[in-house]
């Protein structure tokens, strides 16, 4: 009896294995079926990872050979998939092929932020570029303004969202990325011409739809369809090089935001977890290019809202 018992656990556990590693490897063969929990899998693909240590500890617990084996299976697709983010990153004080041409700052600001002006000074330390801003309530727009205003001279607004910088700006308007049954107050997207030393950038700022997970599954029917109108605007931008910079309420590696990460380069290495601020357990806030490079990204101290801001170094 304890023999077979010995058996079932062990075919367990190489079931898991084999599972998490399919999962992991061959997330983007997985139907879209009804509450899109695919998404919602792809949202959270990292700590897919956890299976790892679990399987170990139960071949140590159990004395297990077969249980050891298969972590092998889903270790080697993490590390296929994410190990590049374990390896150290690229260090622009020694190597100047990695100096970057624009630094980019991306914060949701959170409409509930305690101290807007402090967050803005906060940001304004990081010397970036330009900051891009999102969920900017009408009271404290103004706060946001005078603190960035001394160092960044050129900014523009719509809606909920804000672009400064330090480089004059042109073009800019808004972009209507506002789904169905939402009212015409409804802006969350801009985009502006930032006239950088390098060259024109097209700059967009975004804050796509948020998501909703309920008795029906994962709720992004709005923020997809969000996507596909951002996804329409980047392809119709005439410019060459684009930065975007946004709240996109999802990593880039849930199919909803395909419409958008399929016209854009990802950034490198670096998981730079933004969301939430107390226990960060993904990027939804990100920085997107065209026709250049995110050579390293990462998050920032905490400010008072529940998001972290995320720092980019851009490369032409």
């Amino acid at each position: 009896m304890g023999q077979r018992k010995s058996k079932a656990r062990a075919a367990v556990a190489c079931g898991l294995g084999a599972v998490v590693g399919g999962l992991l490897a061959f997330h983007r063969a997985l139907p879209d079926l009804p509450g899109r929990p695919a998404g919602l899998l792809e949202t959270f693909l990292p700590w897919l990872g956890l299976a790892v240590p679990a399987l170990l500890g139960w071949a140590l617990l159990r004395r297990s050979a077969p249980a050891a084996y298969a972590a092998l299976l889903p270790a080697a697709a993490w590390l296929w998939l994410f190990g590049g983010f374990l390896l150290p990153g690229p260090d622009p004080d020694h190597d100047p092929d990695r100096v970057a041409d624009l630094v980019a700052v991306q914060h949701n600001v959170g409409d509930d932020n305690p101290d807007p002006a402090g967050t803005a000074r906060a940001l304004a330390s990081t010397g970036a570029d330009l900051i891009a801003l999102e969920e900017l309530t009408p009271t404290a727009l103004p706060a946001y303004a005078a603190a960035l205003a001394p160092q960044y001279p050129y900014h523009t607004a719509a809606g909920t969202v804000g672009l400064w910088s330090r480089h004059p700006l042109a073009d800019a308007r808004p972009v209507d990325i506002r789904p169905k049954g939402l009212g015409e107050d409804w802006n969350r997207g801009l985009r502006a011409t930032a006239r950088t030393p390098r060259g024109e950038t097209a700059v967009y700022v975004a804050h796509l739809p948020s998501l909703r997970l309920g008795a029906h599954g994962f709720g992004s029917a709005r923020r997809d369809e969000s996507a596909v109108l951002l996804g329409r605007a980047l392809a119709a931008e005439p410019l060459d090089r684009v930065v975007l910079l946004g709240d996109l309420n999802s990593t880039v590696d849930d199919r909803g935001l395909a419409p958008v990460t399929a016209r854009m380069t990802r950034p490198g290495r670096d998981f730079a977890f933004s969301w939430p601020a107390v226990l960060p357990v993904a990027r939804i806030d990100q920085v997107l290019t065209r026709s250049a490079s995110v050579v390293r990204v990462r998050t920032l101290p905490a400010t008072g809202s529940d998001h972290l801001p995320v720092a980019a170094d851009i490369r032409f």
